[in-house]
């Protein structure tokens, strides 16, 4: 079967990650979580104390780019890979609700994702990829065979993301976590460096009232589809 590059973009917490992990295990592909790059960065900026709720140090970050390695090291008792921050493990460290509402500034360093652009790139080379993020079809892999654009209502993927954080045993509101969810929106969508849009063509799914497996059913169905005509 022809290989092909599978690009998902979409606000956060629409369960982009969950649908790639899901086709790349179906179509025997290599998975990236983006994000994961993006969060391992701005963790590395909170352990250095670069970034507080009331200052970044951005030159500062820049400065410390070339010390940092990313790593994805697939974990075979999880069935994905594992992001790895200088040789640490740091998968549940980067979920967390402190990183969230710092990731979207650190992602608009443009230094910063010019040299994870850069990898994501190397890592795509072969095709046979599904990679999701936030301009994945427009900026990493503008050519890809299939992209797909992922929404939802702010409400529904704040209280996602809470029963998510809930069930780890974070100790975080609701309203907390619609906060975050509703400024990361507005930061992805107005940075002045790759922001958050829909490619011209993309498919559009807002899965507010589609759970894993419809949408897993009808994504799988566009491969398939785009398989047969490239």
């Amino acid at each position: 079967m022809k290989k092909i590059t599978i690009a998902i973009d979409g606000f956060s917490s629409t369960g982009k990650s969950t649908l790639a992990k899901q086709l790349a295990k179906e179509l025997e592909y290599v998975y990236v979580d983006t994000g994961a790059m993006y969060r391992a960065v701005a963790y590395f900026a909170m352990q250095h104390n670069l970034i507080e709720a009331d200052f970044f140090k951005k030159e500062a970050l820049v400065e410390a780019l070339s010390d940092i390695k990313l790593e994805f090291k697939f974990n075979s008792d999880l069935g994905f890979a594992e992001m790895y921050l200088n040789g640490e493990n740091v998968e549940k460290q980067i979920r967390t609700i402190e990183v969230s509402n710092f990731v979207s500034k650190v992602a608009a360093v443009s230094e910063v994702r010019s040299k994870l652009v850069e990898q994501q790139q190397e890592m795509g080379t072969n095709k046979a990829i599904v990679m999701d993020g936030r301009d994945i079809g427009t900026v990493v892999f503008p050519n890809a065979e299939l992209k797909i654009f992922m929404t939802a209502s702010a409400e529904t993927r704040a209280q996602r993301r809470f029963d998510e954080l809930q069930q780890k045993g974070d100790n975080v509101s609701y309203e907390e976590v619609l906060k975050n969810v509703v400024d990361r929106d507005y930061m992805d969508t107005h940075r002045e460096d790759s922001p958050l849009v829909i490619a011209d063509d993309a498919i559009e799914i807002d899965n507010s009232y589609l759970n894993k497996e419809e949408q897993f059913a009808a994504v799988l169905e566009l491969v398939n589809d785009v398989v047969k005509t490239v």
